[in-house]
């Protein structure tokens, strides 16, 4: 049988934003509490986040918002395009918050992290959690709930109580016992186990398997011998024991930027113009985690929503002479690569870059024959520090100075935290 004792110095907390985007638009609007609030996607396409009161409407997720608009409309529910220099500034906010309470913390998403705490055994572990929940909520506005257990498994499934049962747990709950374990796995259903799929989640019905103790009954052997490595760590996490640890970001192997167009194009010059965009900042995001890349890849699409219109897809692969994180090589092989795919008479709706075959900045291989210009390097390190100072201000001259691009944004808040223009002013 688990020792709680034994983890008594090691526990993990789980704390997660309750409707993070929501929450972000209440926080500068308080007219907006209690009220219906949806997320629409980029281009205000589908439905992407939703507050518990348009959850109790029935309003479905990722749902296209023209199939709502009745329900929307008969509910006055409140409709918003994602804002996310707002939501990325908020959520910066809470982590850093978090980071008082603990130096060991993996942000795992936008809204949610895992806080390591050892050495916490003087600590009454329900007061600390509401520590850090009071305190975000005071700094911030953003309303979190906290799970606290011996594993990242555990916490998560002690998050779910706290944010099911705000009355009873005060959005804080702590598994260290095991009684609690047991109480808390067999309340939790086989589909909302961390890492348990839909289909993982039939095929574990068949097997008599209707809640997470169900799932951690089965034999070792047999989970081993049917089920991946993930699957197995994951019951030993749910039986208490110690397997998923906080993990170490790691640079991405590959970086992508694909976006949908505002409207559908048929010129040449202006696709060239958005592919521009997207290498530019590809370019960014290679430069920002130190890597170079080896090789690019051009996707063109029209829209196949459309049927009524002629249809084309096409993906071109340009491998580079040389490594490389200058925008403005990667923008130059990429407008190239567009003008051999493109096709007249087709709409586009799409496009995109994907760099890959990533190496470190400061270790690649070196070709005898080419190399880049030794200016580029510098230019870029300008370039960026000038972007982030004052928002995007330096362009490429293949990109169209007097025209802003910009998505179908047409209930976008203001940026309350991230434009000077925007900030609340106080009468």
């Amino acid at each position: 049988m688990l020792c709680f004792k034994h983890y008594i110095y090691f526990m993990f907390a789980l704390v997660d934003c309750n409707n993070f985007y929501a929450s972000c638009e209440r926080v500068f609007n308080p007219n907006l509490q209690h009220k219906p609030i949806v997320i629409l996607s980029n281009n205000d396409g589908c439905i992407i986040a939703r507050s518990d009161e348009a959850k109790k409407l029935g309003i479905p997720m990722g749902a296209p918002i023209f199939k709502c608009r009745t329900l929307i409309a008969n509910h006055n529910v409140k409709v918003f395009s994602s804002n996310y220099s707002l939501y990325g500034d908020m959520s910066s906010r809470v982590m850093s918050i978090l980071k008082q309470f603990t130096p060991d913390i993996q942000v795992y998403s936008i809204d949610e992290s895992f806080l390591k705490l050892e050495g916490f055994e003087g600590y009454n572990l329900t007061d600390y959690g509401m520590s850090m929940k009071n305190r975000i909520l005071k700094w911030t506005g953003i309303p979190t709930c906290a799970g606290i257990a011996p594993t990242k498994a555990l916490s998560k499934v002690a998050n779910k109580i706290a944010r099911k049962y705000p009355n009873q747990t005060n959005g804080v709950y702590v598994i260290d016992t095991e009684v609690k374990r047991i109480k808390a796995l067999k309340w939790t259903k086989i589909k909302d186990i961390w890492g348990i799929g839909k289909k993982l989640s039939n095929r574990l019905a068949t097997k008599g398997c209707k809640n997470a103790y169900d799932f951690t009954q089965l034999h070792e052997s047999w989970v081993k011998s049917n089920m991946s490595v993930v699957e197995s760590r994951l019951q030993r996490d749910l039986l208490g024991m110690p397997t998923l640890d906080l993990e170490v970001q790691k640079s991405k192997k590959s970086i992508a930027t694909t976006r949908t167009f505002e409207k559908s194009l048929k010129e040449l010059d202006e696709i060239k113009e958005r592919v521009s965009t997207f290498a530019f900042v590809s370019g960014e995001k290679l430069r920002r985690q130190n890597s170079h890349c080896h090789m690019i890849i051009v996707i063109l699409r029209s829209n196949y929503f459309r049927e009524d219109l002629k249809q084309h897809y096409a993906t071109k692969v340009i491998s580079l002479p040389y490594p490389t994180n200058s925008s403005l090589v990667l923008s130059n092989y990429a407008i190239k690569a567009i003008g051999e795919v493109f096709k007249n008479g087709i709409a586009y709706k799409k496009a995109g870059i994907i760099l890959t075959g990533l190496v470190p900045s400061n270790n690649y291989q070196l070709n005898i024959f080419d190399w880049e210009n030794s200016n580029h390097q510098p230019l870029m390190k300008a370039i960026d520090k000038i972007n982030y100072r004052f928002s995007n201000k330096i362009k490429l001259a293949n990109q169209d100075l007097k025209k802003t691009w910009k998505m179908k944004q047409d209930h976008l808040s203001p940026n309350y935290t991230t434009n000077l223009q925007d900030i609340i002013k106080v009468k």
